[in-house]
């Protein structure tokens, strides 16, 4: 008997399987990974569910959500929370993707950790069927810490699982969860996973994404979270790297065929890189770049590179009132 198990990392996933593979149930774990996660590294997926997968002894598949899940963040069908995160849609993707799974292994059901009335939008009762229904697991998922206040579901009924041996957790707080850990001996890196579109400052950049660029690329995607984003036009946007690490991000991301990246040479500055140019650049480029500078009163040599090649000088700054306007 095989089930597929959504591992976040967290406290609750982790705990929702052990109570399975307890009973007997040979698990495969299920990690989605997004550039918008907090705790995702880019080649093994959650690093905090690689390591609960290790000590939970089971398998860990891992998923990368493409340019369709971030066609449901443009457009959810059932709004978003606090900024850009649309968490039902996001259970509905997560889930139909865990019964393909599911099928394609010969498991016979679905492990969540979700926990009755702990998020506001995605966790209400009402919300829990919805998103069963919606991506047609009704009936198959199992929310193991949550059971006994929940209807019985088909491993329930059939005797798969014990219905006495699961649980009835409620509530935002996880004190039980983290009594239950603790008697068990089992380590949670990740308490609660993190999604970065509840943040309002990438909240903004992605709106403004949508907004001006219908092409976005994953690339687009992952740059959302480095360095400075400035509008400077409708057509026009410039990422000025923070620091020396963030310079090395945004030439890894580079296209000399399609892309602009500007380097401050001497004195040292940030790059700057504009991704699908086609144009003239703007003086106001070299205005923000002057001022990201360490340069104060002396010319600024600037390296430019990408579909325009070239090399010179420049003495300005921006206003900070104006630069201030463009800020993303």
């Amino acid at each position: 008997m095989k089930a597929i198990a959504l591992l976040s990392g967290g406290l609750d996933s982790t705990l929702a399987i052990k109570l399975v593979k307890d009973q007997g149930i040979e698990v495969i774990a299920l990690n989605f990974t997004s550039p918008f996660c907090t705790c995702t590294s880019k080649n093994s997926g959650c690093s905090a569910a690689a390591k609960s997968a290790r000590e939970l002894g089971i398998p860990l598949k891992v998923i990368a959500k493409g340019l369709d899940y971030f066609k449901i963040v443009e457009n959810p069908k059932f709004g978003y929370g606090s900024n850009m995160n649309p968490c039902i849609d996001c259970r509905i993707y997560i889930f139909k993707k865990a019964k393909e799974l599911m099928e394609e292994v010969g498991a016979r059901f679905l492990i969540s950790g979700e926990v009755v009335g702990q998020r506001p939008m995605s966790q209400t009762r009402h919300t829990l069927r919805l998103i069963e229904k919606e991506a047609g697991v009704e009936d198959i998922l199992l929310r193991p810490l949550s059971a006994k206040l929940l209807p019985p579901t088909l491993p329930e009924r059939m005797g798969w699982i014990d219905r006495d041996k699961l649980l009835s957790i409620s509530g935002r707080g996880r004190s039980e969860q983290i009594k239950i850990a603790k008697n068990n001996n089992i380590d949670y890196p990740c308490p609660a996973g993190g999604c970065l579109l509840t943040d309002k400052f990438i909240a903004n950049r992605v709106r403004d994404l949508f907004k001006f660029k219908k092409d976005y690329d994953l690339d687009d995607i992952r740059l959302l979270k480095i360095g400075r984003h400035i509008r400077i036009s409708k057509d026009l946007k410039v990422i000025v790297a923070r620091d020396e690490n963030e310079c090395v991000k945004l030439k890894n991301t580079f296209d000399e065929k399609r892309d602009i990246i500007i380097c401050c040479v001497e004195p040292k500055g940030p790059y700057l890189l504009i991704k699908d140019f086609n144009g003239d650049i703007p003086e106001t480029v070299f205005q923000i770049a002057y001022r990201y500078s360490d340069a104060i009163v002396e010319p600024l040599l600037l390296e430019i590179d990408g579909v325009i090649k070239s090399r010179l000088t420049y003495t300005k700054t921006i206003d900070e009132e104006t630069l201030k306007s463009m800020i993303i």
